[in-house]
């Protein structure tokens, strides 16, 4: 595992960077960020799938599951 920092002494390194460098910061933690999204969703759809294939998943209309929601 790797070693921690302190939020609030990342907080302060950043403050020591100039604008530009806190500018592509900022970018680079977005694009990150987008890409785990990515990452998550690509294992819940083969994760669905593999369910699917494995016929452990039933068919529904929209309001069955809105009940099962529900109840």
């Amino acid at each position: 595992m790797q070693d921690s920092m302190p939020f609030g002494d990342v907080l302060e390194l950043i403050d020591h960077l100039s604008i530009d460098d806190q500018k592509m910061l900022v970018e680079i933690v977005r694009r990150r960020l987008a890409e785990q999204g990515r990452r998550r969703i690509t294992a819940e759809i083969q994760k669905a799938e593999q369910e699917y294939a494995e016929g452990r998943c039933k068919t529904a209309t929209a309001d069955e599951i809105i009940n099962e929601i529900l109840s």
